[in-house]
């Protein structure tokens, strides 16, 4: 079924796991981003502007959005950043530097929406591993922790749509096994948007209780929150095919539930 002219596509902006992951820690300029839309006269294709050094979790993620008909933005954000111990336990800087380049990526492609062609009321934000825990925040705030700048900041940095692949750092997990209480610096907002959760249980880095508890705090928000979990997996499986049904599944979840809300 043909899409009516006049219904503008739809963004996602892709977190990664970020810049140590990809060698890439000691860039320069490590707040960059890949615009990836489809190219004219050719449904389908790509047009590409730079790329990053990140594939798993970035471009390769965007070359299949694209094949939806969406345009998408790979965001390159500033990380590793130590998370400093107080009395033995870790705890959130006050200012998450990857946070700070998501919100202005997201600001700035609400603002010159009408350059890319996009709906600016349709960009939604996908994150994996640390990416996703980004993803997470800004879904839940809209504050910022650097100075307003221009017209640009005076947008919202919250995302229309969530998707959220094998998250960390939710889970307070020194209140035991079963406890699914969140950490103390994890902020849960009613006015997060639609959120698509996608994790395996088998995922030996990052306990399947971290979204677990996420999902249920958003519920009781009255966020609107899916959850795909598979039995097989692990962390960082990507979108690569493997022996494990979720490389070839959760895509097709993915395109499923954005059908559902209106997004594709």
């Amino acid at each position: 079924m043909s899409r009516p002219l006049i219904t503008l596509p739809s963004l996602l902006l892709a977190l990664g796991l970020g810049l140590a992951a990809c060698g890439v820690a000691n860039d320069p300029d490590p707040a960059t981003a890949t615009v990836e839309a489809p190219a004219a006269g050719r449904e389908g294709s790509t047009a590409r502007v730079e790329v990053p050094k990140m594939e798993r979790e970035g471009t390769e993620v965007c070359d299949w959005v694209v094949r939806q008909g969406m345009t998408c933005v790979v965001l390159k954000y500033r990380t590793p950043q130590v998370w400093p111990r107080v009395n033995g336990r870790q705890q959130r800087p006050e200012v998450l530097l990857g946070l700070e380049d998501a919100q202005r990526a997201m600001t700035l492609l609400r603002h010159d929406a009408a350059d890319y062609g996009i709906d600016p009321q349709k960009i939604g934000v996908i994150g994996f591993s640390a990416g996703a825990y980004l993803v997470a925040n800004m879904s839940n705030t809209d504050a910022r922790t650097y100075p307003l700048t221009d017209a640009a900041d005076r947008q919202s940095s919250r995302p229309d749509f969530a998707i959220v692949a094998y998250t960390a750092r939710m889970l307070d997990n020194s209140q035991g096994r079963n406890n699914l209480q969140l950490q103390p610096w994890v902020t849960i907002s009613a006015e997060a948007p639609p959120t698509l959760i996608i994790h395996a249980m088998d995922d030996s880095v990052d306990d399947i209780r971290q979204p677990m508890a996420y999902a249920l705090a958003l519920n009781d928000a009255g966020v609107p929150v899916d959850m795909r979990l598979y039995a097989r997996g692990g962390h960082a499986f990507g979108m690569r095919p493997t022996n494990d049904p979720i490389t070839t599944d959760w895509p097709e979840q993915v395109r499923s539930w954005l059908l559902g809300l209106g997004v594709l």
